[in-house]
């Protein structure tokens, strides 16, 4: 497997699939890495050289991901959170933020569903 800012990616696949393996690297952004390390996005990343490896990390380089790019996604929940705007106070009790409606469904952000009991009718 090739190395690559710290996450493992796989041999067997295509540069444009195996680059996607990297958090915060879509499919246009490998397309637009491997050109600018002009490496054929079709070759298999079993078939790149040592060369053109090193030119994948340093265009890969210029692009906030991983570690830091998900520490700023958390930051931004977090002042979110902090400043008490709409969307930082559905993300504090674990709510659907993008209006959608959560009578049916949203369970994978509610969670799994909590049964409330009946209220017992009172005998005469």
């Amino acid at each position: 497997m090739a190395r690559i800012s710290g996450v493992d990616i796989p041999k067997q696949k295509r540069g444009v699939i195996a680059l996607t393996y990297i958090f915060g690297i879509g499919r246009s952004r490998a397309a637009t890495i491997l050109a600018e390390a002009n490496v054929d996005e079709n070759k298999k990343v079993s078939d790149w050289t040592d060369a053109e490896t090193g030119a994948i990390r340093e265009a890969v380089g210029a692009f906030k991901i991983e570690g830091e790019l998900r520490s700023e996604i958390q930051l931004n929940i977090k002042r979110l959170m902090d400043i008490g705007c709409y969307r930082g106070i559905r993300h504090r009790s674990g709510l659907p933020l993008r209006g959608q409606r959560t009578k049916n469904n949203s369970r994978t952000r509610k969670g799994k569903r909590k049964t409330v009991a009946n209220k017992k009718k009172a005998t005469k």
